[in-house]
């Protein structure tokens, strides 16, 4: 069951109705798919290209015995997917992906465990579960250092820097809601990132090397190809195949790293999905990262992810929405994506530009230049 082909005309669903989703859903239909999916907004932005909506919570059950009577394979955009939900559909309609890799990186805890278990390195880090296990621990990892809510959080939300001492009690909040990891502050050079992809044949696939820069905990550009030693873009491509073999990998990784000043790679973070730092790869390489997972959700050859032309994606958050539609007239050649969503909150990611250019230096001055980051309208929310 678990190595059979899914053909066009049958019908993919979506756990997750947001932008991953929608852009997955665009590129099944591409391929002459149908596409269900489940999310509690009527609106969503996959549900807006979709052929079927099931409008209901991630974890109700029969909302998901919905979903799974109209599909023939189901995938997810998101890792937190209700327990007894996901065994559920696992047992009773065809998931690919399984559940193993979704439990591993929805805990943080799990996922450096799996990490390390594949050979690779991740920060020095500590369990917490109490203040006093901080004040324990900071002493061997050294400040600073930072907390992180083993379960949920994402831009930068369930996290606290602890640069010294006093900031320690800032810890109860997070404390509260989760077991916490705390990790050694890693001085890394750049933050960079490996999507890969595998079928249920074991057939693998990398994306190029992308670096990413962060603005407030969340993804600002991506830059590809990566402006690092070509040695070092192998190193990580080998690293994200390690993982992807490892972990059994059915579908897309997304593989977050530090690269430090003498070449050192740590793992920081992996989503079993597609990625915001691979979204370059829809107009820059020969097979994007949402054709590519569902190539590989449904049992087909993996496609090329050949490099077509160095490419910049910015994130368009809803500070920058409307600037970048005025704007528009004037930004030739500009690929952008707009998701779709209900409402333009400031740090909601509401759509993304990839710029193309024969220089990576070219594509970073006409960003710049252009003024839309630096000059973000101030909304509410």
């Amino acid at each position: 069951m678990f190595n059979k082909t899914i053909l066009p005309g049958q019908t993919i669903g979506i756990i997750g109705g947001g932008q991953l989703g929608r852009m997955m859903a665009l590129a099944a239909k591409q391929s002459g798919f149908r596409i269900a999916v489940l999310d509690p907004i009527e609106d969503s932005p996959c549900g807006q290209v979709a052929d079927y909506k099931i409008i209901g919570q991630y974890g109700d059950l029969e909302s998901v015995q919905k979903l799974a009577q109209v599909c023939d394979v189901i995938t997810y955009e998101f890792e937190n997917i209700n327990a007894k939900a996901l065994e559920w559909l696992c047992e009773n309609a065809y998931v690919p992906q399984g559940s193993n890799l979704l439990y591993i990186t929805q805990d943080r805890i799990q996922e450096k465990a799996a990490i390390q278990a594949a050979g690779l390195e991740v920060a020095p880090n500590a369990v917490i579960r109490t203040v006093q296990d901080i004040y324990d621990n900071i002493k061997k990892l050294g400040y600073p250092a930072v907390l992180k809510t083993a379960r949920g959080g994402y831009d930068g939300k369930g996290q606290l820097v602890i640069k010294e001492e006093k900031d320690i009690a800032g810890a109860n909040e997070l404390l509260e809601t989760s077991v916490c990891v705390l990790e050694k502050w890693i001085p890394f050079e750049k933050e960079i990132s490996v999507i890969v992809a595998r079928n249920p044949r074991g057939e693998t696939a990398v994306f190029p090397v992308a670096e990413n820069i962060h603005r407030n905990n969340i993804l600002h550009k991506t830059i590809v190809p990566a402006r690092i030693p070509d040695s070092i873009k192998k190193d990580a491509e080998a690293k994200a195949i390690d993982l992807a073999e490892s972990l059994g990998l059915i579908g897309t990784l997304a593989v977050e790293m530090f690269l430090t000043a003498d070449g050192t790679i740590f793992i920081n973070e992996l989503a079993p999905r597609p990625h915001n730092s691979g979204h370059f790869s829809i107009e820059a390489c020969e097979t994007s990262q949402f054709e590519q997972h569902i190539r590989a959700i449904c049992n087909w050859p993996l496609g090329s992810t050949k490099l077509l032309k160095p490419a910049v994606m910015v994130n368009i958050l809803g500070e920058h929405q409307s600037s970048i539609i005025e704007k528009l007239p004037e930004l030739p050649d500009w690929k952008i994506h707009l998701y779709g969503k209900d409402e333009a909150k400031a740090k909601r990611k509401m759509g993304h530009a990839t710029i193309l250019r024969d220089s990576l230096d070219t594509a970073l001055t006409e960003i710049e230049q252009s003024g839309i980051w630096n000059s973000a309208v101030k909304i509410g929310g």
